[in-house]
């Protein structure tokens, strides 16, 4: 489960719209909003190296902040947006919510798969297709996983890991509600290629075994 909760040091903005927005910018800065809890929405700004290097980290907007800001008592807040320049691909804005250590809040928590080299149907070639890196979970904010993770233990060819099969933390629960695919293992490609007739009729039968789930 998540740590300790890292700090995000933000400065109070003076002033609102798009006039105070770009001098913000001039001035090296990242501007943004927080909102959401009991106060008012509160201006502020960011500097642009820090907020760069955090978003290059990643996990930015799947972590829970300890956001500072003086003259203002610290708050958990989550990143629901950060609006980036459309050509060079750098932050202009972001958008903050205060949360409550028991707020419920939908994140994005990255997926890690282990014990490939336990996975019989990989140690003969086949390939392990994620089709979801990361899944939407709700979660309480002062819990957040760092993780999910699926072990590949005992997967033949043509086994599908899906959602019930994952082991999730106490209180989160995926916001899907239906069985969805995360990951397979398929045939590897001399399987699907083909070949005599005795391999053409063990790729039929794989080809069945891996078709895709319609709902995945």
């Amino acid at each position: 489960m998540a740590g300790e909760i890292p700090d995000l040091v933000a400065q109070e903005r003076a002033g609102t719209g798009k006039g105070a927005a770009r001098a913000a910018r001039r001035a090296g800065m990242v501007p943004g909003i927080v909102y959401g809890g009991d106060n008012d929405p509160l201006p502020i700004q960011i500097p642009f190296n820090d907020l760069l290097k955090k978003l290059k980290a990643g996990r930015f907007l799947a972590t829970l902040w300890n956001l500072k800001v003086d003259g203002h008592d610290d708050v958990r807040v989550i990143c629901r947006n950060v609006q980036r320049d459309v050509v060079k691909d750098l932050p202009t804005h972001l958008d903050l919510m205060r949360l409550r250590r028991t707020s419920r809040v939908n994140l994005h928590i990255p997926v890690e798969f282990i014990n490939e080299d336990a996975a019989p149907g990989i140690k003969r070639g086949g390939v392990l297709t994620v089709v979801r890196a990361d899944v939407e979970l709700n979660v309480l904010a002062g819990d957040i996983p760092e993780k999910i993770v699926v072990d590949l233990t005992g997967l033949e060819i043509g086994d599908t890991v899906t959602i019930s099969m994952v082991n999730l933390p106490d209180g989160v629960k995926p916001t899907i509600d239906r069985d969805f695919v995360i990951a397979n293992v398929s045939a590897p490609s001399g399987l699907r290629g083909g070949g005599d007739d005795e391999d053409e009729t063990e790729t039929e039968t794989v080809a069945t075994e891996v078709e895709p789930d319609p709902e995945a």
